[in-house]
């Protein structure tokens, strides 16, 4: 799952950042407003963390021109502007949810789960199933037939982003990104690395992980 964080204080977007990254999330981050309008259309993101009072461009109207592009993505507002009229506003121009600084850690979490289990994020439930392999979006844990593969951060995203694009070959640049970010890169060695410990991790517990190989074009999760 991607997130993307439009934040001008530099302390909350890096602590931000690092604790999503440790519960398993992918992370792009900036404090400009007109740099997030770009990476926010140009991305495939799921959620934004949208400040209001930034540089270059505002929340606002970064939230009218996704709204008015049409861009799939849920939206929570992290503001210190902390007035009704303000919550009210920027729901009314298109958020999926509004929350004053200061604010719990915990809560920003839960809130960000809820947001996820909304249909319009295309996934249905907060868990893909294939076969006897069963895969917990909010837990981030890898289950085969209820036995979890205690997978590193890294073997998740792989084995997440593949099966939520069942049915699809994924590259290595689009691996890549989901797992470093869209300005950081993996190389197609470390991927593979994390791919083979996956397998083997699953193997240990008397399967094989669905996942193929399309020689020159990527990684699928083959159907059953």
């Amino acid at each position: 799952m991607k997130i993307l964080i439009i934040e001008d204080s530099n302390s909350l977007r890096r602590s931000l950042k690092v604790g999503l990254s440790n519960l398993g999330f992918t992370v792009d981050d900036t404090g400009d407003g007109s740099e997030g309008l770009s990476m926010v259309l140009a991305g495939d993101y799921s959620l934004l963390i949208l400040d209001l009072m930034l540089p270059s461009v505002d929340g606002t109207a970064i939230l009218k021109a996704l709204r008015d592009a049409k861009k799939n993505i849920r939206v929570l507002i992290l503001s210190a502007r902390d007035l009704t009229e303000d919550k009210i506003q920027g729901l009314l121009n298109g958020a999926d949810d509004y929350l004053t600084k200061p604010f719990s850690f915990d809560e920003l979490h839960v809130r960000l789960l809820c947001l996820m289990r909304r249909g319009s994020l295309n996934i249905n439930d907060s868990k893909i199933n294939i076969g006897t392999f069963s895969l917990d979006l909010h837990l981030k844990q890898f289950h085969c037939n209820g036995i979890d593969a205690n997978f590193t951060p890294n073997e998740y995203k792989l084995v997440e982003c593949l099966f939520t694009n069942q049915g699809k070959v994924i590259s290595p640049e689009k691996l890549s990104e989901y797992l470093a970010g869209q300005y950081d890169a993996i190389a197609k060695n470390s991927i593979e690395a994390h791919l083979s410990s996956a397998r083997k991790k699953v193997r240990e517990i008397g399967y094989d992980l669905p996942i193929k190989t399309k020689r020159g074009f990527g990684y699928f999760v083959e159907n059953n």
